[in-house]
């Protein structure tokens, strides 16, 4: 149980000593002590006049007195059979004189005593007002045993929840660090030494040599910003490894409040260089898919061109269908990835996808509504869904009758954007049996990449969908 008072750390408290000092004075006593009695020794932590610092349990006498209730007292211990032989009362400290009053711990365990000792016999006992001044002392010589014991507890539990994250943090794959205000970067876990096989940098211009020079001063700027507002910062770059090569991480960065004068900083670097390789194939065959489809739209229309040229009656048919393979070729390059460049407003997208099927002036398709600005991430999910509407609706639905027509309207609720399709004119519908591909991509593309919701309503009349998207989402 002493151990939870952490003996060591106490020994010669100012405090005690003052309290062990003034007991003295109270009880005309030339020595006064705190001691803590252990399994096999008890311990002298402060006092004043006593020349020794701890003595076996089997002769303390404040074992003794620990295990009362009340002050023990001996005038000359040297006549008492209980203490005569004791190391105190027959060695060089030649104590004769006793009176300790109890140390009992909070839980009610017994710890030890805070006495005092004369080499002198006394003739009197003490008083009454010197035997309550004694229990007044050793109540607040607990008190400050009691402080000390729940500040070194609290102490224990912040250094082992310190050492716990730091072991959590050791062990995730990511660098991890932390700043103070400046900033002064005071702390990474081990990854870091790990991975770069550098140490650990304490200035933003200590991130230099682990940064690629082409990536540096770019970052720089920004994290500098970053800092200067107290806002998140994020940003991609090359990291340096250990063995000279690099890797293209994400860094981010939040800071602990929004006072730049005194915010800490608590950061990442997650290694994203598989994801950018991929993803930088993934563009680089798109663009490839985007250029080949391109050139099949153009030999197509180039065939309509050669074979309507030679025959004049045909021609003004040939120009129309040109047009409708020009505009269908527009819409697809939306459909593909990076094909829609955002920053313009949604009607103009659904105009561009919906001209091959007759939103040109004619009555086959209208659209019509509030604006809504859409961002580059939102067009490539939007042409995906639109198109895959249509071309359903050509080959099932309303735009594959000839009195059948489609009537698109956009508003707005609150911060959602809602797009409606109706369809009217067309063969009857109804609910299809089994889910198929275009509709899980439609989903796909509504809940996840705009995280918005999509509602269908198979009417005889026609299909009718309302789908609704976060403004803040539609615009990024």
């Amino acid at each position: 149980m002493l151990a939870s008072f952490d003996i060591d750390g106490v020994v010669g408290d100012p405090e005690l000593a003052r309290l062990a000092r003034f007991a003295a004075r109270l009880c005309n006593a030339p020595s006064a002590a705190v001691s803590l009695v252990e399994a096999e020794r008890q311990r002298f932590i402060a006092g004043e006049g006593l020349e020794v610092n701890e003595t076996a349990r089997t002769t303390s006498i404040c074992a003794h007195t620990m295990m009362g209730d009340a002050i023990l007292e001996v005038l000359d211990a040297s006549q008492d059979p209980r203490f005569g032989n004791f190391e105190l009362v027959r060695g060089d400290a030649h104590v004769r004189y006793y009176a300790g009053a109890p140390l009992i711990s909070s839980e009610g365990s017994p710890m030890g005593a805070l006495c005092v000792t004369d080499s002198k016999p006394h003739d009197e006992p003490l008083d009454e007002f010197q035997m309550e001044g004694l229990l007044v002392l050793a109540e607040a010589v607990k008190r400050r045993l009691e402080a000390h014991r729940q500040a070194y507890l609290a102490m224990f539990e912040m250094k082992e929840s310190a050492e716990r994250l730091q072991f959590m943090l050791d062990s995730v794959p990511d660098i991890a660090w932390s700043a103070a205000p400046g900033p002064v970067f005071d702390n990474f876990n081990a990854r870091w030494g790990e991975v770069t096989g550098l140490a650990a940098p304490k200035t933003v211009e200590d991130w230099r040599q682990a940064i690629h020079p082409d990536d540096f001063d770019a970052s720089a700027v920004k994290f500098k910003h970053a800092i200067e507002t107290a806002t998140e910062f994020e940003d991609e770059w090359r990291l340096r490894l250990a063995d000279g090569s690099y890797r293209y991480v994400v860094s981010r960065a939040v800071p602990s409040c929004d006072d730049p004068a005194k915010a800490r900083w608590f950061g990442t670097l997650t290694d994203i260089d598989d994801r950018y390789r991929i993803s930088q194939e993934r563009e680089l065959l798109a663009g490839e898919l985007a250029h080949r489809i391109k050139n099949i739209f153009s030999v197509i229309s180039g065939l309509v061109s050669l074979r309507s040229r030679g025959s004049p009656e045909n021609q003004a048919f040939g120009e129309a269908l040109n047009d409708n393979i020009r505009a269908l070729s527009r819409a697809q390059a939306y459909a593909l990835p990076g094909g829609g460049e955002g920053g313009e407003q949604l009607i103009d997208l659904l105009g561009v996808l919906m001209k091959p099927y007759g939103a040109d002036g004619s009555n086959k398709v209208s659209i019509a509504g509030e604006s809504a600005a859409f961002g580059k991430r939102a067009a490539t999910p939007l042409a995906l869904i639109f198109h895959e509407l249509a071309t359903n609706s050509a080959k099932y639905g309303a735009l594959s009758a000839p009195d059948g027509t489609v009537a698109i309207a956009v508003s707005s609720e609150g911060d959602e954007v809602i797009i409606d399709w109706r369809e009217s004119g067309g063969p009857d519908v109804a609910e299809p049996q089994s889910t198929g591909f275009g509709s899980r991509l439609i989903s796909m593309a509504i809940d996840h990449q705009l995280g918005g919701k999509i509602m269908r309503d198979w009417r005889e009349s026609g299909l009718s969908v309302t789908i609704s998207i976060p403004r803040e989402r539609l615009s990024q």
